[in-house]
């Protein structure tokens, strides 16, 4: 992919994105122009184009971060939560996991948030919500499954060999979970 090609695929995008975020023209066009100066140099070091317009979006987020950096101006607060809002990221795996979680059975729900979230270990959890440890230990393991089911549910990961999940994670609009 080119320059060039990038330019007539994401200028808008990035033009949008800076503008929402300095609210002047010239400037706006300024930081465009510095992106595209950026995306010239450093484009070979993008090895997956599926990835380019998420680097792009990245590289103009650091240049609105440095114009404002570099000309003392605080970014106001509403703006920098904007900047790093789960809208301006990638769409990733770690994105589906509150929306799976929050599907599971709250018997199964409860103990993996006490042991893996807060970590206590599964004797305190025992203690605490009042079942045998043998239960809880079961919950646990099957609330760790269920994740597993969700993950190749809502983004058609697949076990491998090793029952490791694998598998490209989906757009953002494509998702079960997420949307």
């Amino acid at each position: 992919m080119t320059t060039t090609e990038v330019w007539e695929m994401y200028a808008d995008d990035v033009k949008r994105l800076i503008m929402s975020k300095v609210k002047d023209a010239q400037i706006t066009d300024d930081l465009v122009q510095e992106v595209f100066i950026k995306v010239h140099t450093k484009l070979t070091t993008v090895k997956d184009e599926r990835k380019v317009k998420s680097w792009l979006l990245s590289v103009s987020r650091n240049t609105v971060l440095d114009y404002y950096r570099k000309s003392n101006k605080e970014v106001p607060l509403e703006q920098e939560e904007t900047i790093i809002s789960e809208e301006s990221y990638t769409h990733s795996e770690k994105d589906c996991l509150p929306g799976i979680i929050k599907n599971l059975p709250k018997k199964y729900r409860n103990p993996l948030l006490l042991s893996d979230i807060k970590g206590l270990k599964q004797a305190e959890i025992a203690a605490q919500l009042k079942l045998p440890l043998a239960t809880v230990k079961s919950q646990i393991q099957r609330g760790r499954r269920l994740i597993v089911q969700g993950y190749m549910e809502c983004c058609d990961y697949k076990l491998n060999d090793k029952g490791f999940l694998t598998g490209e994670v989906k757009d953002k609009k494509q998702c079960k979970v997420c949307n």
